[in-house]
């Protein structure tokens, strides 16, 4: 059958697409490329957000310097000419066939309860204006989101919940990660796709990161080491353990105490397991603050079948109990669990003053697996949890990806800190 001259040119396009995605991909191009132009903004926590903040960005290597330029907020555009401008630290990093510049700087001695207005870049190439809130130095209320495992289907399926919590929440005071935030921690596609589908919104909530099992992976000589695209990409408080930094570390909002612990490294053991317990012990013993919250990845009490972190459950619970901690929030198990009122406690007929919580917020799903433990658990589903604390109240709520509430619950803290718990009930009003 003959072909017309027209047929076999527009195949001849084809085909030559065809082979042009094929080497594409065959050499790794990567789908996020880095330009002069700042992406990646980070807004992260500080020790202290009633007067600091801490960015962190990401540009191509022919940048070789940075700034941040910061004021209060104003109307007038021509006014930002006033903003003070802050020198970043800069360093290349190379991953495989990756070649970026990452950019950091903490700019302290800010008015509490203020809002600033701020934008990174040099030269000719600079990122919009954000705004960010301080902190105050009171104990008002705290508003926060809290995130189970991103991991898979980041850019499809979890953009839409990141872009509904901050719909439903867009004070929020911080927004915590319990681990797994990607699948492939040294895979720089995946962290692409966080950064595309949370947008603007990393860049105005601060950022509490904690690691998971999958931001780490075994080196070639066998040691299992975090991504060295952690430090370079985040600028994290350092006030933890030596050996952990930027991985278990705190910072103290309005009231609150927030602590991040590093449970890969407490599922192995050893020395950095007990850095980290004589930490805890330091920073829960002279903790100022009415309320304490702390995220990590790997559960005390496992939702999945044939799991169990002894390590947490052991060595760490027995530190929640002796320090009355209200809120610890994980993930894992890709599922989602909370309970308190049966919890095990070390003196029996005691109820615990903990509520342990496991969600998910990714496309990477798990059958519950119910025990007696839990008071509520659900599966197959995509989470994210708004958290307010005021006073001597801490209101949970947990929505679907489609805005609807899932589970919501009440602490009251008494006054010798013991916590009461009520389920609420199911009602959007916060």
């Amino acid at each position: 059958m003959l072909i017309s001259r027209k047929i076999r040119i527009c195949l001849t396009i084809i085909l030559l697409g065809v082979v042009t995605t094929m080497q594409a991909q065959s050499t790794s191009i990567p789908a996020f490329p880095a330009s002069p132009d700042p992406d990646r903004v980070v807004l992260n926590v500080t020790p202290e957000l009633s007067n600091s903040v801490a960015i962190s960005w990401r540009t191509c290597d022919t940048v070789k310097t940075g700034f941040a330029e910061i004021m209060p907020v104003t109307a007038d555009p021509k006014e930002t000419k006033n903003a003070s401008r802050h020198s970043a630290k800069t360093e290349a990093f190379k991953l495989q066939n990756i070649s970026v510049s990452y950019h950091s700087v903490s700019i302290n001695n800010l008015v509490p309860n203020t809002t600033y207005m701020y934008r990174v870049g040099t030269g000719n190439h600079w990122s919009e204006w954000f705004h960010v809130k301080t902190a105050s130095k009171s104990q008002d209320k705290v508003s926060f989101i809290y995130f189970g495992d991103v991991q898979v289907g980041i850019k499809p399926y979890w953009s839409r919940v990141i872009r509904q919590a901050y719909a439903k929440m867009p004070d929020a005071n911080l927004v915590l990660y319990a681990g797994d935030i990607v699948n492939r921690g040294f895979n720089d596609h995946e962290w692409g796709e966080l950064f595309y589908g949370g947008n603007f919104i990393h860049s105005m909530i601060p950022a509490m990161v904690s690691p998971g099992n999958h931001e780490h992976a075994d080196n070639a000589k066998g040691e299992n080491e975090l991504t060295t695209l952690w430090r370079p990409q985040f600028n994290l408080p350092e006030n933890g353990p030596a050996g952990l930094e930027e991985t278990c570390y705190y910072s103290d909002v309005q009231g609150v105490r927030f602590i991040s612990l590093n449970s890969q490294a407490i599922w192995f053991g050893g020395d950095l397991m007990e850095k980290q317990k004589t930490w805890l012990h330091s920073i829960l013993k002279n903790n100022p603050n009415k309320w304490t919250c702390i995220v990590f990845h790997h559960p005390v009490y496992s939702i999945k079948a044939n799991r169990d972190n002894t390590n947490m459950r052991e060595q760490f619970q027995p530190i929640f109990d002796q320090y009355k901690v209200d809120l610890v929030l994980q993930g894992h198990d890709h599922a989602y669990a909370r309970g308190m009122k049966n919890v095990p406690t070390p003196n029996k007929g005691q109820v615990s003053n903990t509520m342990y919580v496991v969600s998910m917020s990714g496309s990477k799903m798990y059958e519950e697996n119910k025990q007696d433990w839990m008071d509520k658990t659900g599966g197959h589903i995509q989470l994210y949890q708004l958290i307010t604390i005021e006073g001597n109240k801490l209101i949970y709520k947990s929505y679907t990806a489609t805005g609807s509430l899932f589970d919501s619950f009440m602490l009251k803290k008494g006054r010798s800190g013991k916590n009461k718990l009520q389920d609420l009930p199911r009602s959007e009003r916060f």
